[in-house]
């Protein structure tokens, strides 16, 4: 079964980014390669703060959205829970 992740990277600047990908290390690659999304490419490196999996692309796309809505603040926050979660049959699950 495919995954599918959002995740959140800080970009040397500071700022956060949100994205979605099928493979979380091959894109975060990209987004230090300068071939990653056009936010990124002038704002690298960028490291890896946070990521979620999901079964389905649609859940996947759907949780970016709701992520990039978050203030700053409320991402920080999201981070510092250290939350890693997968959707089972529709259920938000930790993973340890």
């Amino acid at each position: 079964m495919d995954e599918h992740h959002v995740y959140i990277v800080e970009c040397a600047d500071g700022s956060l980014y949100t994205g979605y990908a099928k493979d979380v290390t091959s894109r975060i690659v990209k987004h230090n390669s300068g071939n990653g999304a056009k936010y990124t490419r002038n704002r690298g490196p960028v490291r890896l703060m946070h990521s979620e999996t999901y079964q389905t692309k649609s859940e996947a796309l759907k949780r970016e959205h709701e992520i990039k809505k978050l203030t700053r603040q409320q991402k920080l926050a999201l981070i510092r829970r250290g939350v890693n979660e997968t959707l089972y049959h529709g259920y938000a699950t930790r993973q340890p």
